[in-house]
């Protein structure tokens, strides 16, 4: 054998050496794939506020959201999925009885419902009164007039002119006031088969009125002086302005006016009413 051919077969068996030396670092077995870590945190689904929520606000109309909650840290007062799977319909017409903030959990003493202590409160603007007024069906549009109606109220009283008979007089108070409660129950009677449903009306006796504090001394005292009527207003009233415009007392009414005074003496004359400054 040549000197040439071993140089030439000793340089392939160095080359193939060398290939299979990187070769063998080059492939490498495939890592064991690390095990997933399992979250094995129980939760529980409990009603938190969807967005920022003012005291009186409703809590309804997208206020509040389930929120998935760790089980060790549901506290009994929370309200829970398990306990109350109806809650966003149940508390759909509650009320905040505090501010609550997005993803703060509701709590049962943070709101207050239709019929508890407290709603009413909850439900009046700033700087307005509720007071209540005695009603029956006949003064009351027929027993029709619901919460959140607006309504006028009439006073309707007995005077005596002087020279003539007593006369039955009848003027408007406060135009476009809120009804806030009233002790009315529409429901849905029980039908036959075959046969439409009926609804039952149940006689009111007091109609709960939304008025600033001026307004309610002057309704307190004209309710001992005759029967107030309310007059159920049209929704198309205002322009559907009615909550910005609030309550409207009459002008002989208003703080400074004179008019309709005990100190003053009543004069009925072809229907017209005057006004005569006592001595």
């Amino acid at each position: 054998m040549g000197k040439s051919r071993i140089v030439i077969l000793a340089g392939a068996g160095i080359c193939a050496l060398l290939a299979a030396y990187l070769a063998n670092g080059m492939i490498k077995p495939a890592p064991t794939p690390e095990a997933q870590i399992i979250n094995t945190v129980k939760t529980e689904d409990v009603l938190v506020a969807a967005r920022d929520i003012g005291t009186g606000e409703m809590l309804g109309a997208g206020a509040v959201a389930w929120k998935s909650w760790p089980l060790d840290n549901v506290q009994p007062n929370m309200i829970t999925k398990t306990a109350k799977p109806d809650a966003e319909q149940a508390y759909a017409q509650a009320r905040a009885a505090v501010p609550m903030y997005e993803g703060e959990t509701i709590l049962e003493k943070k709101v207050v419902t239709p019929g508890n202590a407290g709603f009413m409160s909850a439900i009046l603007p700033k700087g307005m009164e509720a007071i209540s007024v005695k009603i029956s069906a006949s003064t009351a549009a027929g027993g029709f007039i619901l919460p959140n109606d607006r309504v006028d109220v009439i006073l309707t009283k007995h005077v005596q002119a002087p020279g003539a008979s007593q006369l039955v007089t009848s003027e408007t108070v406060i135009s476009n006031v809120r009804v806030l409660a009233i002790n009315q129950m529409l429901k849905q009677a029980a039908a036959k088969e075959g046969e439409p449903a009926t609804v039952a009306l149940k006689e009111a006796e007091t109609a709960t009125l939304e008025l600033t504090h001026a307004q309610a001394e002057v309704l307190a005292k004209v309710e001992s002086e005759g029967e107030l009527a309310l007059a159920l207003r049209s929704i198309a009233e205002n322009d559907g302005k009615d909550m910005e415009v609030g309550p409207q007392l009459a002008e002989k009414y208003k703080s400074g006016n004179k008019k309709g005074r005990s100190s003053e003496t009543l004069f009925v004359r072809y229907g017209i009413e005057t006004y005569s400054a006592g001595n």
